[in-house]
């Protein structure tokens, strides 16, 4: 058996953006706004999609304001999407005209707390891997 331990983690990787537009200049940030809005009204649709998996916020910053996160496909990376990858997972996005509004669509967004959406131990720095573990383990990943 081996005792139970911590280890320093670091990913260093590079992610090629495509061309997109900025945020200001989408024409369905509309979208986004619109479902932020109606999802603050449902408490059950208003809460981190982590502490709501496991049933349990104690993990949860509940002292700042929820988040949408692109859950699928970040608004920034929208422009180098293949639909013959996408189409599979989210049949009728065969459109590059489409795939905007599918990016600030319901089906491609998901609440979460600052520190499971951006914080240490959030989907924009853990691995996927480690993030995806983050559900079932408790204070898996520390500052």
């Amino acid at each position: 058996m081996t005792a139970a331990h911590e280890t320093k983690e670091t990913h260093h990787y590079t992610v090629r953006f495509p061309e997109h537009p900025a945020r200001a200049d989408d024409p369905h940030y509309k979208d986004f706004n619109h479902i932020h809005t109606e999802w603050k009204k449902d408490p059950e649709k208003w809460q981190c999609a982590i502490g709501k998996h496991r049933n349990d916020f104690s993990e949860c910053d509940l002292e700042h304001p929820l988040e949408l996160h692109h859950s699928h496909v970040e608004f920034s990376l929208q422009n180098g999407v293949d639909l013959t990858w996408l189409e599979p997972d989210y049949a009728g996005i065969s459109n590059q005209d489409e795939v905007g509004a599918w990016v600030e669509s319901a089906e491609n967004l998901q609440v979460l707390c600052i520190r499971h959406h951006r914080g240490h131990g959030g989907v924009h720095v853990a691995s996927a891997s480690d993030f995806e573990a983050e559900k079932y383990v408790r204070g898996l990943i520390e500052p």
